[in-house]
């Protein structure tokens, strides 16, 4: 018995429906619906790192232990020295740290609050943009994270100025469900 071609078309189409929605669900079934409310913090490896993310090199500082002058409360801790990043809850422990790349302009350190978001936009410096979440503005730039859509964390161009702190897409992610208006950023030297 022959099928019509719009017949098996439309059977092709339904099949491919449902394989894109059975993806779909097992990529949001395995996704994490918190910000890994585990006591110790998530760290994202750094790009080009070698040996273990986060680990302490000899003699120095775990780069990922929270600062202690980085005030408290919830708050989104961001050391511009340091390029790293860490969403603090209640209990003043770090739930997660990641290394960002700065922007050509940054604020002076101090606190600050969440005061805009944007879904998906365009960055400043023509890349596509997700997660935007702005907290400061130095001499006419809005100052924010956000991750690039295609997730480069390339440094920005220095004959322009930009306020975008760039991330991974995970990490932009996590700021942006931990980070609404009015949230507490706290900026350290």
């Amino acid at each position: 018995m022959a099928r019509s071609s719009s017949g098996m078309v439309a059977g092709l189409t339904a099949a491919a429906l449902a394989a894109v929605g059975f993806l779909a669900y097992q990529a949001s079934a395995s996704a994490p619906d918190d910000l890994g409310e585990a006591r110790t913090p998530s760290v994202s490896p750094s790009p080009g790192a070698s040996g273990a993310p986060g680990g302490p090199a000899a003699g120095k500082p775990d780069p990922t232990v929270l600062p202690a002058d980085s005030g408290t409360g919830v708050r989104v801790v961001y050391a511009l020295k340091d390029r790293r990043v860490w969403l603090v809850d209640d209990k003043n422990e770090a739930i997660r740290t990641f290394e960002v790349m700065p922007s050509t302009v940054s604020p002076q350190p101090g606190a600050y609050s969440v005061t805009s978001r944007s879904g998906s936009v365009t960055g400043s410096d023509g890349v596509p943009i997700e997660h935007v979440v702005r907290f400061a503005s130095v001499d006419g730039v809005t100052v924010g994270f956000s991750a690039a859509v295609d997730g480069s964390t390339a440094a920005p161009d220095p004959s322009k100025k930009t306020g975008g702190v760039r991330m991974a897409r995970a990490d932009g992610d996590a700021v942006w469900r931990f980070a609404t208006i009015g949230s507490k950023v706290v900026v350290l030297p």
